[in-house]
């Protein structure tokens, strides 16, 4: 998975963001530099984070921001990456609604996104990949992660 990131350049390391909403923003960058997904896509995203509560967040310092699937605008199947040094807080006093890293979510064809789904999960449960993870700041740190702990 972190080699696909690479590969497809669907990464992106960043210091800080301003707030939850401008790190939603900065996640879906990648996807939409490729045309992966549309501009309307990070502000679906937000508008439904707002709508709903930070249901993104699946585990302290963990982001996966999506929409529904099929969404309006998204064009491929596809997951970016993105770091950020600085965590933001999606509920201001609850450390466990912080993030450092996002999984940037668009589904198009739901047997690839099942995939990827399985893929990110084996990722996830993996503490020391989530934990190099939090320290990545280049490319080839992500390929090392891949070799160290995934393959």
């Amino acid at each position: 998975m972190l080699r696909e990131f690479v590969k497809l350049g669907h990464y992106k390391f960043a210091k800080e963001a301003a707030d939850w909403e401008d790190a939603v923003r900065m996640s879906c960058e990648t996807l939409e530099s490729d045309g992966t997904v549309e501009a309307n896509y990070k502000e679906d995203i937000i508008s439904c984070i707002k709508k709903y509560g930070p249901y993104i967040i699946i585990m302290p310092n963990v982001a996966m921001p999506h929409s529904q699937e099929c969404a309006r605008g998204v064009h491929k199947t596809a997951i970016g990456f993105m770091r950020l040094n600085k965590p933001v807080s999606f509920s201001p006093g609850e450390e466990d609604k912080e993030a450092k890293l996002f999984f940037t979510l668009a589904s198009c064809n739901s047997e690839q996104h099942l995939e990827n789904m399985t893929k990110l999960s084996e990722l996830l449960m993996n503490e020391g990949a989530v934990e190099a993870l939090m320290l990545a700041e280049t490319p080839e740190d992500l390929l090392k992660i891949q070799e160290d702990y995934l393959d």
